[in-house]
């Protein structure tokens, strides 16, 4: 195993430091790494692997509670949803591969997501996703292709989706120009399992075969760990051979396949072949046990001609996942996969060495420890530092800006593409297929779907808003918590558990750091506060172009259990003539608030302190009078205010409402103060329901009835019929506008 030529050129390429490659050499015991062995090193320690900036401040966070059966650790995390049932998700993020290329990177995003959950023994039941892009009003080149990017990306994930028989039921699509250099695709599955037929991605007992199964290798994505661990320049477009590419049919293939297999007794691991592909799989079973692996590498399926070992170990190919199988087990796996139509070769076998050997046509090509790869990459302490920004940000207050609540702020709100109605994007994706879904996409608020087994129902929510986190990362990472958390709460669910996508610009920058670390914080001090535990999460960074970082951007999904699939509560007008109740304080908060950017173009101001018990009471009063049969419907206050909540509520359910709310200026009907509800209570509930909200100390107010074709808040008001055409056409027609 020679010295490599070129060296500097090779660890640029593998953006390797010089640091790093001497620690190499010290873990290889004084020898130098060959070609196959630097391109593993990279891959295991690039930013998407390894986690070598963020780790410092993920590992604080909380990960226990009782319903918690798997934390953070796995391909995703699992809770007890009762009865012997369990609950397996997590969400991902495809940024860079969806710029690049935004229908195969958006479609292996959710391909990539589907195997982490179906890889623990689970059926995937439900998909969400977050996605974010940048400036799609105008004619502006930038907005022509951002057009172009959401048209793809919605595209991808409708066909992978759709094809994999899983229902898409809900997510989040939102809109700012700090996005329009590095888009933000980030994907969330979940699955259901019996709680005690889970399984590991683990190698062990020596002599155990290790076998590779599904489709086969190709070149295609090869680097692709490494290139989502970089940031992006003017020459990023020329790597799409980085962008790998999916079938969904085949991964249908492969699901049936593994949960055929998961019923027998042949298997002690399998891990999917995600980032970084074979490397990543092979090296993390065989670090979480101290196992050492043998793996013959020209025995792995080839779809191309000529490829090397170095090939094999870094392609992203899909639909592919390693099995540490039972000795004796051989046949009896091989068998299953080929009835699926899909290869499955033995590759290698568990040793006790605690090395990798890697051999190609009898010849050694990589021999290297697994624990120092898997476990000991890099942790960086990298410099933070407080965002010189903020300063003028946090400076401007509402005063600021000469604010009204008039007809012109309140059509410009409702026609902001972060208030319509989404119809043309979930109507391409499948949300009905598996006939579970209770509350689907453009119900607003959380999704829920049944549960068959037990009876009961899960609810979930992806929520996060940028703006929030760029005047104050710590209080708008902590909101996005809460933000999710409301909405499976109003849906008639208790929140259980979280797993986050932390999208982030380049780690490299100081302040950048510093974000990433007051948000983490906030993530911490509200799942502690909330009771609601991380089980899972990716982190993304180097989400920037040419030096310009997007708004931090930690999505949050929260999963929330129902004890009825009878009791989900709806979020839209159930029926004329009930009384339409606010819930929680008005305080006049407009700090990032959709009204400021909307009317005067500015993200500014800055967020109050926030009281996790009312939040806390809120949650206990909506689930507790939904129990008792009190509530009809129930929605969150959030962007834009309490006109533009009821105006959302009216145009779903086509029922009006005229409302006449106490606040202390006209404005304050389109403020954002957190911890606050709308609720639909039947008249003969009214006193039953205002005594239980006092008894938590809730403020609770009578607004208005349900009924009449129009929405009037206070000074403001819209035929019914003029809102519903604004808020269900406006984003189809931006969207479309050059097709």
């Amino acid at each position: 195993m020679s010295q490599i030529e070129n060296l500097d050129e090779v660890l640029k390429n593998h953006k390797l430091s010089k640091e790093e490659y001497q620690e190499i050499i010290r873990i290889l015991d004084g020898r130098h790494p060959n070609i196959v062995e630097i391109g593993i090193f990279s891959a295991m320690w690039s930013e998407h692997c390894s986690y070598k900036s963020s780790k410092k401040y993920l590992n604080g966070f909380p990960t226990k509670a009782p319903w918690v059966i798997q934390g953070p650790g796995e391909n995703a995390g699992v809770i007890d949803i009762g009865e012997g049932m369990a609950a397996v998700f997590k969400m991902e993020s495809h940024n860079h591969p969806s710029f690049i290329e935004p229908f195969q990177g958006a479609a292996t995003g959710v391909g990539g997501i589907l195997r982490d959950i179906f890889t623990m023994g689970a059926r995937p039941v439900a998909n969400l996703n977050a996605l974010r892009f940048g400036q799609v009003k105008g004619d502006s080149e930038i907005s022509k292709y951002q057009r172009h990017l959401v048209r793809g990306v919605v595209e991808g994930i409708g066909s992978y989706g759709n094809c994999m028989g899983v229902p898409t039921i809900g997510g989040e699509v939102s809109f700012d120009e700090s996005y329009n250099g590095n888009i933000l695709v980030n994907a969330f599955s979940l699955g259901l399992v019996k709680a005690d037929e889970i399984f590991l991605g683990v190698a062990s007992g020596i002599g155990n075969p290790v076998i590779y199964v599904g489709s086969k290798t190709g070149r295609d994505g090869l680097g692709g760990a490494v290139m989502s661990s970089d940031s992006f320049t003017e020459e990023s477009k020329s790597l799409r051979p980085t962008v790998q590419v999916g079938d969904p049919f085949t991964e249908k293939l492969l699901l049936e396949a593994c949960l055929e297999l998961f019923k027998t007794d042949h298997v002690v691991g399998i891990q999917d072949m995600g980032a970084a592909g074979l490397t990543s799989s092979s090296f993390e079973m065989a670090g979480k046990t101290g196992a050492g692996l043998i793996m013959h590498l020209d025995k792995v399926p080839a779809r191309e001609e000529g490829m090397t070992p170095y090939d094999f170990m870094l392609s992203e190919s899909q639909e592919r996942m390693l099995i540490c199988a039972k000795q004796g087990s051989e046949q009896a796996i091989i068998d299953i996969f080929e009835k699926w139509g899909l290869d499955a070769a033995i590759i290698g076998e568990v040793t006790d060495t605690g090395r990798m050997e890697l051999f190609w046509h009898g010849e050694k090509c990589a021999d290297m420890p697994i624990a120092p790869v898997s476990e000991e990459a890099p942790m960086l302490d990298r410099p933070t530092s407080r965002p010189k920004y903020l300063d003028e940000v946090n400076a401007k207050t509402v005063n600021d800006f000469s604010m009204v609540a008039d007809q012109k702020a309140y059509e410009k709100l409702l026609a902001s593409l972060e208030v319509v109605d989404k119809a043309w994007v979930y109507n391409q994706y499948d949300s009905m297929v598996q006939t579970n879904t209770a509350k689907g996409p453009g119900s607003l608020d959380a999704s829920c779907i049944r549960i068959k087994e037990n009876g009961k129902a899960l609810a979930m929510s992806s929520d996060c808003n940028p703006r929030y986190c760029y005047i104050d990362p710590k209080k708008g990472a902590a909101l996005a918590v809460v933000e999710s958390g409301r909405n499976v709460a109003m849906s008639g669910a208790r929140p259980l558990s979280i797993t986050d996508c932390l999208n982030f610009g380049n780690p490299e920058n100081p302040e950048v750091m510093w974000q990433f670390a007051q948000a983490c914080e906030g993530i911490k001090e509200a799942c502690l506060e909330l009771d609601t535990p991380v089980v899972s999460g990716n982190v993304s960074l180097y989400n920037e172009t040419n030096g310009v970082s997007v708004f931090p951007a930690p999505a949050i999904a929260m999963v929330g259990l129902n004890e009825s699939q009878n009791k989900v509560l709806p979020s839209v007008f159930q029926k004329e003539g009930d009384a339409v109740m606010l819930l929680g304080e008005s305080r006049g908060e407009f700090g990032g608030s959709l009204y400021i950017k909307e009317l005067f173009g500015e993200t500014v101001g800055s967020l109050p302190s926030f009281d996790y018990s009312a939040e806390l009471k809120l949650w206990e009063l909506v689930i507790e009078a939904n129990k008792k049969g009190l509530l009809k419907a129930a929605k969150d206050v959030n962007l834009g205010g309490i006109a533009i909540a009821l105006s959302k509520m009216a145009a779903v359910s086509n029922k009006g409402i005229v409302a006449n709310i106490k606040v202390n200026k006209s404005r304050d009907i389109f403020d954002e103060t957190q911890s606050r509800a709308l609720v639909e209570v039947g008249n003969e509930h009214l006193e039953t329901f205002t005594k239980m909200a006092a008894g938590l100390g809730i403020k609770a107010e009578t607004i208005g009835t349900v009924g009449g074709n129009k929405v009037k808040v206070n000074e403001v008001e819209l035929p019914l019929e003029k809102i519903k055409e604004i808020y269900f056409t406006t984003f189809a027609k931006t969207i479309e506008q050059d097709l």
